[in-house]
């Protein structure tokens, strides 16, 4: 697997109404992400005018880490206990950057 850097946005729509419980969810999974060695950073967002919508945006040192990542006991939890929550499939995207970093 490639030891590139690798971005990744994930998008999450969830049931009017259950964004609070999504987001108890979602800081269990965020803190016990943070603390894995390729994660870079691991942010959640949320859209102001659909509040039922989220994002992750995610950077990993590798593909090996996001790989490890998406197999560890906490994603797999925290998949779990969305599964009610979600309207659809969340949509999973990785990317690389391909301009220069900004200084």
């Amino acid at each position: 697997m490639s030891q590139e850097k690798v971005t990744v946005i994930a998008y999450i729509e969830v049931k009017p109404g259950t964004e609070a419980s999504f987001m108890e969810h979602a800081a269990e999974v965020i803190a016990a992400t943070r603390a894995e060695a390729a994660c870079m950073n691991y942010d959640l967002h949320q859209a102001p005018g659909a509040t039922h919508k989220f994002v992750f945006y995610e950077n990993w040192t590798s593909m090996d880490g996001l790989s490890q990542h998406a197999a560890s006991a906490h994603i797999q939890r925290f998949r779990n206990n969305i599964a009610d929550l979600i309207t659809k499939p969340t949509e999973v995207t990785v990317w690389k950057m391909v301009s220069e970093p900004a200084s």
